[in-house]
């Protein structure tokens, strides 16, 4: 019998209100993420949410799902015009699941999605640069930093670096 967990991402259900408010509604989740993801984070939030990016069409957005149960979210902004063949990965992980590999997981299926199912060219994501774990998980998954924009970000009070890491399709 196998105990590691399985790890998929798959689309939002109403039914995962509880538990992404649950772990969204962490300030260390917050202080890497832009501030239209609200802090506290309540089970209104998820609700509206989930509501919304379920409406998408294609579906960009997605649960990152342990063993049935979301624990955070994962996405990829298409974009238009002239940037139409790149997309913008992003992703939150509930605290209790830091460190276990599963961003790392959810990077590297992210970017099969964006590359195999939207069709495209250049993926890239922005971190901020105190969030170097995020680096990291991009890293292992081939990505590189290809730009370092000085003081771009106000988070928190704060004045910081914004780091863009790119991955093109081979």
């Amino acid at each position: 019998m196998s105990s590691s967990p399985q790890i998929t991402l798959r689309p939002f259900e109403l039914t995962d209100s509880d538990s992404i408010a649950h772990y969204a509604n962490n300030r260390l989740i917050w202080g890497n993420l832009r501030d239209r993801f609200p802090h506290p984070y309540t089970k209104m939030d998820a609700l509206m949410f989930i509501e919304i990016v379920s409406r998408n069409k294609p579906l960009t957005e997605f649960a990152i799902d342990i063993n049935g149960t979301a624990i955070g979210a994962a996405g990829i902004v298409l974009k238009d015009d002239v940037y139409k063949l790149n997309g913008e990965i992003g992703y939150w992980i509930g605290q209790d699941y830091w460190g276990k590999g599963i961003g790392t997981m959810v990077v590297a299926e992210l970017t099969r999605k964006a590359f195999e199912e939207f069709k495209l060219q250049r993926i890239y994501a922005e971190v901020f640069e105190n969030n170097l774990a995020s680096a990291r998980v991009l890293e292992k998954n081939g990505f590189k930093q290809e730009a370092v924009l000085k003081n771009a970000i106000l988070k928190d009070g704060r004045i910081l670096n914004l780091l863009i890491y790119s991955k093109l399709k081979e």
